[in-house]
């Protein structure tokens, strides 16, 4: 592990995560345990020598742990609770980065899942929730749900319960609203959503 030889918490910080694709694979056990055929299909562009490579740094340095996924023996990777604390600089870091999605996703890949992290943590520290609500979230083939609570934010898969709405549109649109990049009467008026069920709770969750 490389040092930067500075007695300062950032460099330390950066020494253990601070290499490429590490604070990636922190993403995506912040969405939940993952075997590595998992993490391999949730971090496209990555090797697999270098995703073995990084686990095992991780490893070394106490921010993820193996265990065995439920009664069999397969092994899965999980976050301590001290690289659990991770979530809080991550999420700030995506909501630092909301000039930068303005362009679009161009030719990047996307993965559903990866809005369970950011659209919670775009919303927690703009809008205040009176009452809880449901709003499915559909998006290409992978139909998800965002629960508000007075506690905070929650992306899931659907599981089937009733909703109270469901937005229709791109990631790219959701993540706007989201940040409040713009308003759900301007996404409408140029078509780049469809709301089914009560608007007003849609509003509500993504007020501006």
């Amino acid at each position: 592990m490389r040092s930067y030889g500075q007695y300062c918490g950032l460099a330390r910080s950066l020494e253990v995560v601070g290499d490429r694709w590490n604070l990636l694979i922190v993403r995506q056990l912040l969405i939940g345990p993952a075997r590595y055929r998992d993490l391999i299909d949730g971090l496209p562009g990555i090797a697999t020598n270098l995703l073995a490579d990084r686990l095992r740094d991780l490893e070394a340095a106490g921010v993820i742990e193996r265990r065995l996924a439920g009664a069999g023996s397969a092994v899965e990777y999980a976050l301590t609770p001290w690289g659990a604390e991770l979530r809080q600089p991550i999420e700030s870091l995506i909501r630092w980065s909301t000039p930068l999605m303005v362009r679009g996703p161009g030719g990047d890949s996307f993965r559903p899942e990866w809005l369970a992290l950011a659209v919670p943590a775009l919303l927690d520290t703009r809008v205040t929730i009176r009452a809880a609500a449901t709003v499915g979230l559909e998006i290409s083939d992978s139909p998800l749900q965002l629960r508000a609570t007075r506690s905070g934010f929650q992306v899931v898969p659907r599981d089937g319960r009733a909703l109270d709405a469901t937005l229709r549109a791109e990631p790219a649109y959701i993540l706007g609203l989201a940040a409040g990049a713009f308003t759900l009467s301007d996404a409408r008026a140029l078509g780049l959503i469809e709301i089914e069920g009560d608007e007003a709770v849609v509003r509500t969750v993504f007020a501006a």
